[in-house]
C-alpha cells in the first residue's frame, strides 16, 4: 500500500484517451475489473467518501467511463458481482418424477374453466446450484407448472433457502425485526469464509437467484418430461 495507491489497485494500461482527450480508456476486460473493484476493495469506514475518488484518480476515468463499464459488466452471461459478493449461478438437478396437482375449481376465472380441464399441473422436485465467491451453494425448491407458467417454493433446509425466506418473511407484518436471523446467517457465511451482508445485500441475491432459477436448458429438459407424460 503506497500514497499513490492507497487501496492497492491493480496497475492496467490504458488504451488511449477517450473522444474528448479528458479521460483514459480500457480494454473492455480492464474496465471489468475497475468496476469489480468498487464492490470489492475493502474499505475502512473513514475512507469511503475517498475511496471511489482515489479509484477515478488512479485510473484517470470518469464518470460516463464508470457507467460504460457497468454495462459490459452486466452483460457478461451467467455471472454478476452483488456488492461485496462475487455470484453465479451453476448447474441445475431433477431430483424426482412429475408429479400432478388437482386444481382447486375457485382458483380459477369462469372463463378458464374449460382451458383448465385440458391443461394439467404438474410440481417437481429440483435444485438449483449458484455460488458465491466459489463456494458452492444447493438451493432446493418445489416447481410448479401449469400451462406455460410456472412458480418455486424453497425449501428451509440450506444457507440459500434460509436466505429466501428471510426476505419473504421480512414482507410479513409480523416480523418487524430481522437482526436476529440476520446474524444467525451472517454466522454461516462466515463459517464458509463470505463476508457478512447487510438486508440491501440479501434481497439482491434473492432477486438473482430467482431470475437465475430457470435457464434454457432446464426448460428444454422440462419440456420433454412434460411432452413424454403426456402422451
Amino acid at each position: 500500500m503506497t500514497n499513490n495507491n492507497p487501496f492497492n489497485f491493480i496497475p492496467l494500461q490504458p488504451t488511449g484517451r477517450n473522444e474528448t482527450k479528458t479521460a483514459n480508456t480500457y480494454y473492455p476486460d480492464d474496465m471489468i475489473k475497475i468496476y469489480e473493484q468498487q464492490f470489492l476493495t475493502v474499505v475502512p469506514e473513514e475512507q469511503l467518501t475517498e475511496f471511489l475518488p482515489a479509484l477515478k484518480a488512479f485510473y484517470d476515468i470518469d464518470d460516463h467511463t464508470l457507467d460504460i463499464s457497468a454495462v459490459i459488466f452486466d452483460a457478461i452471461a451467467d455471472f454478476c458481482i452483488i456488492y461485496n459478493h462475487k455470484v453465479k449461478v451453476g448447474n441445475y438437478e431433477i431430483l424426482g418424477d412429475l408429479v400432478k396437482e388437482d386444481i382447486e375449481p375457485e382458483s380459477i376465472e369462469p372463463q378458464e374453466v374449460s382451458e383448465a380441464e385440458e391443461v394439467q399441473a404438474y410440481t417437481l422436485d429440483c435444485k438449483r446450484t449458484f455460488f458465491i465467491n466459489e463456494v458452492e451453494l444447493p438451493y432446493h425448491f418445489n416447481l410448479f407448472i401449469h400451462s406455460d407458467s410456472y412458480s418455486t417454493l424453497p425449501k428451509r433446509d440450506t444457507l440459500l433457502e434460509k436466505i429466501y425466506w428471510l426476505v419473504s418473511d421480512s414482507y410479513e407484518e409480523e416480523v418487524a425485526d430481522n437482526t436476529e436471523n440476520l446474524a444467525a446467517i451472517n454466522e454461516q457465511l462466515a463459517g464458509l469464509g463470505i463476508r457478512a451482508m447487510d438486508m440491501t445485500t440479501i434481497h439482491e441475491l434473492v432477486n438473482y437467484m430467482e431470475d437465475s432459477i430457470m435457464d434454457d436448458e432446464m426448460v428444454e429438459a422440462l419440456n420433454k418430461l412434460l411432452d413424454a407424460t403426456e402422451k
